[in-house]
């Protein structure tokens, strides 16, 4: 599946355009390399987001193409530094 896709069923991110955006603006790296849109993701990817505030970052514990609203947290994990 890709990056963009994922931020958007995981809802991480509200819209695949904004997934798309924030790509392409360099804010996502997938293990510690930028990712373009279309860059896979696999289980036991690790994901940052950077924001201006901060950054998030969690691990891929599983990849859906649909999953529902209260289903989506367990596609994930956070990891705290």
């Amino acid at each position: 599946m890709r990056i963009d896709k994922f931020l958007k069923v995981s809802r991480i991110l509200k819209r695949r355009t904004v997934a798309q955006e924030a790509c392409d603006q360099e804010k996502v790296l997938i293990n510690g390399k930028v990712a373009k849109p279309s860059h896979p993701v696999s289980i036991g990817d690790t994901v940052e987001l950077c924001y201006a505030t901060g950054s998030v970052k969690f691990r891929i514990l599983n990849v859906k193409e649909t999953v529902k609203k209260d289903e989506a947290a367990s596609l994930y994990e956070m990891i705290t530094d």
